[in-house]
């Protein structure tokens, strides 16, 4: 995470906003389901396009998709199925936050990220 020594808000959430993009790619990490655990030996990894996810939070609990979009700057995923509809009827994709989801299938198309995560056992 970022070096902050204070534990004033207003100094967390500027350095959340302010960070680099190497720090900003451990935000969109997200917890890993139990048998991924297992797997792995490990409790998070960061979000990739090509994940499927659950969401447990929020409006859309329950939901299961693929990740279609990671957004490094707004620290937010776009999620396949999960949309609002706006007043005039079209469908427009809802940003969820990593935190809120759990990977529950890994895209492994990179043999560096199955490395990096351990392997498997």
């Amino acid at each position: 995470m970022v070096r902050i020594h204070s534990r004033q808000p207003r100094k967390q959430r500027r350095a959340r906003f302010t960070a680099p993009n190497h720090i900003r790619g451990r935000f969109l990490s997200a917890p890993l389901a139990p048998p991924l655990r297992e797997k792995y030996g490990t409790r998070r990894a960061r979000v990739v396009t090509g994940d499927t996810v659950r969401v447990l939070r929020g409006d859309f609990a329950g939901e299961e998709g693929t990740v279609d979009a990671v957004d490094t700057k707004a620290c937010r995923l776009i999620v396949h199925g999960v949309v609002v509809t706006k007043a005039d009827g079209t469908e427009v994709p809802r940003p969820v936050d990593p935190s809120n989801v759990q990977i529950t299938k890994l895209n492994l198309k990179d043999k560096r990220r199955e490395a990096r995560l351990g392997g498997g056992s």
